[in-house]
């Protein structure tokens, strides 16, 4: 079974409506190919990854910065209040075989960094343009990209 780490934002300005529809279709395929699938947990392109590994019949877990569950994505199979703020994101970077990092929040810059920075394969969609990334042109190419390195 392979675990692949989705980093995108959360509600707000980085995550525009392209934003959110590559996610949903990011956590389509990846459920459609039976990786278990980890993010951050909770609103914005986050919860439309989760609903979209849902609707593909697959497995999302959530760790969730807070240290309560009150905020998770509705779609998630499993949320996990790590109570740890920010440091999750270094939890998202080792969790998984591999990493695909769509939009172009802080966050999901720090994340990219935390996961090469461990050794994971990292795919960009819409993102950040970092060394040692590789960077996919849909959500297909990023998935594909993604299995294939895990």
């Amino acid at each position: 079974m392979v675990y692949i780490a989705v980093s995108c934002p959360g509600a707000g300005p980085d995550a525009g409506e392209e934003v959110l529809h590559v996610s949903r279709r990011v956590g389509e395929m990846l459920a459609s190919e039976g990786a278990i699938v980890i993010c951050g947990g909770l609103g914005g392109a986050m919860e439309a990854l989760a609903a979209g590994v849902s609707e593909g019949g697959g497995v999302c877990v959530g760790l969730l910065p807070g240290s309560t569950r009150e905020d998770a994505a509705p779609d998630l199979a499993l949320a996990i209040a790590t109570g740890i703020g920010e440091a999750r994101n270094a939890l998202l970077a080792n969790a998984a075989d591999a990493m695909i990092a769509i939009g172009r929040s802080t966050g999901t810059l720090s994340e990219i960094a935390l996961a090469l920075r461990a050794g994971r394969p990292v795919v960009t969609l819409h993102s950040w343009q970092v060394e040692g990334a590789r960077e996919a042109d849909n959500p297909a190419d990023a998935v594909r990209l993604a299995l294939a390195a895990a």
